[in-house]
C-alpha cells in the first residue's frame, strides 16, 4: 500500500473572465497590501496594460511601483535586484504580472524579500527538505496575473531560476510560494504573437502530459491533466489562428493553470532535458518542451501503454495508444509551426554528454515513467537534435 502514500496540495483563489483585471486593487487590499511591487518583464513594463494596472492601484490608494529587470530565463541576479527594489521601496506585497519569467521571478522575490539576512536563494532548491530553511511567515503575499497561457506559474509552488555561475536552472520550492490570488483575464493575452501562443500552449500540454504519465498516485491530478489536454486539443489552434478569440484564450489560460496544478504529480524527461537546454542555450522553455515531446513519449513507450490508451480515448483518437498520441502531437505541432528537431533551434550535439548528465540530475527526472540514466538521456537528446523518431 505504500504506492498510495502521497501528500496533496491544491491551489488558490482564482478570479476568471474577461475584464477581471479591474479587480486587481481589491485583490491586493484583501491580502493586506498597502504598497505592492509589480514585478514583470521589460517588454510588458512598457505596455499600456501595465501602466493601466499601476494607475488603477494608485487610484485605489495603493503605493505601487514597478520592477522589470528580468531576463527571459530569470537569473539569481534578477531576483536579488528585485529584492533590493522591494526593500528599497518598503513594499509589503507583490503583483506577479506576465509570462513564466515574470511570474517565477516575482514569486522568488516574494519568497526571499523578508527572510533572515544571509539566507541564500539556492539554499531553497527543490532537494529534500530544503524548503524548511525559509520562514513561511516571512513570505510576502502575491497576486498573480498571467499574460501567457503556458507555464501555469500562477498556481505553482516553485520558480525556475538560472544559476548563471553554474550554467544550470534550479527549481526553487516552498509550499507557501503559491500566489494567494490569481486573475485569469483573457483580454490580457490577446496581443500575444501566434509563435508565443503556440510555444506557451505546448508548454501547458507538456505539463499535463508529463503529469498524466507520472507513476505517482494522484487521481485528482490525473483528472485535471487529461481534461487540460482535451481543452488544449479544442482551443490551442483556435487561439493560434485568431488571437482575439476570447473563448479560446480563456480556455487556454485555464488549461495552463490546470497543467501546473496537475504537475504536483510530477514531471518527467521533457522537463529534465528542457531545463539544462534552457540553461546552456538560453532557448525558450515552451518551445524546447514542444520539440522534445514526441521523442520522450517514444522513449517512454514501454512504460506508458495504459495511460496512452486512456488518453487516446479521451481525445477520440482512432486506435488509441502511444502511436496515436504521438501522431496527434506531431499533427498539432505542425499546425502550430513548431520545429520538428532541436537542430532547427540552433542546438547541436557537441554538449550531448553534459546534457545527459544534467538531465539525470534534474529533479524532474525523478517522476519520469522510466528511470533513464545519463547515457539514455543523451540518446533522447541526440535523436531530438537529429529529428529521428
Amino acid at each position: 500500500m505504500n504506492h498510495y502514500t502521497m501528500g496533496w496540495n491544491y491551489p488558490s483563489n482564482i478570479l476568471t473572465g474577461a475584464g477581471r483585471i479591474r479587480d486587481l486593487p481589491e485583490a491586493c487590499k484583501a491580502l493586506g497590501m498597502g504598497a505592492p511591487l509589480l514585478v514583470t518583464d521589460p517588454g510588458l513594463a512598457a505596455l499600456p496594460m501595465v501602466q493601466a494596472c499601476v494607475q488603477a492601484c494608485q487610484d485605489a490608494g495603493l503605493r505601487t511601483a514597478v520592477f522589470s529587470q528580468i531576463k527571459g530565463n530569470p537569473t539569481g541576479r534578477n531576483v536579488l535586484d528585485g529584492i533590493a527594489a522591494f526593500r528599497g521601496g518598503s513594499h509589503d506585497g507583490v503583483i506577479a504580472f506576465g509570462g513564466g519569467s515574470g511570474l517565477d521571478a516575482a514569486k522568488a522575490v516574494a519568497l526571499m524579500a523578508n527572510q533572515r539576512e544571509g539566507l541564500s536563494l539556492w539554499s531553497l532548491e527543490d532537494i529534500g527538505d530544503n524548503w524548511k530553511n525559509a520562514d513561511a511567515r516571512a513570505i510576502a503575499p502575491v497576486v498573480a496575473v498571467p499574460t501567457t497561457a503556458g507555464t501555469g506559474s500562477e498556481v505553482g509552488r516553485a520558480s525556475v531560476i538560472t544559476d548563471e555561475a553554474e550554467h544550470v536552472k534550479r527549481i526553487i520550492f516552498h509550499p507557501g510560494m503559491v500566489p494567494a490570488t490569481v486573475i485569469l483575464d483573457p483580454e490580457l493575452t490577446v496581443g500575444l504573437p501566434p509563435t508565443v501562443t503556440a510555444a506557451t500552449g505546448m508548454d501547458a500540454l507538456s505539463h499535463c502530459m508529463e503529469a498524466w504519465c507520472s507513476p505517482l498516485y494522484h487521481p485528482m491530478a490525473e483528472g485535471i491533466a487529461v481534461e487540460g489536454m482535451r481543452r488544449i486539443d479544442l482551443y490551442l489552434q483556435r487561439a493560434y489562428s485568431d488571437g482575439a478569440d476570447l473563448e479560446a484564450r480563456m480556455n487556454m489560460l485555464v488549461a495552463s493553470s490546470m497543467g501546473a496544478t496537475a504537475f504536483q504529480r510530477g514531471l518527467g524527461a521533457m522537463h529534465a532535458l528542457a531545463h539544462p537546454l534552457g540553461a546552456l542555450y538560453d532557448a525558450h522553455h515552451g518551445t524546447l518542451n514542444a520539440v522534445l515531446m514526441p521523442y520522450v513519449l517514444r522513449a517512454n513507450e514501454r512504460a506508458i501503454g495504459e495511460p496512452m490508451v486512456r488518453l487516446g480515448r479521451y481525445l477520440n483518437l482512432d486506435q488509441p495508444g502511444t502511436a496515436a498520441v504521438i501522431e496527434w502531437v506531431l499533427g498539432l505541432r505542425e499546425r502550430l509551426g513548431i520545429p520538428h528537431s532541436l537542430a532547427e533551434l540552433g542546438i547541436d550535439t557537441r554538449q550531448a554528454d553534459k546534457v545527459g548528465r544534467m538531465a539525470v540530475a534534474d529533479p524532474s527526472s525523478g517522476t519520469n515513467p522510466v528511470a533513464f540514466d545519463a547515457d539514455e538521456y543523451r540518446g533522447i537528446f541526440v535523436a531530438a537534435v537529429e529529428g529521428r523518431l
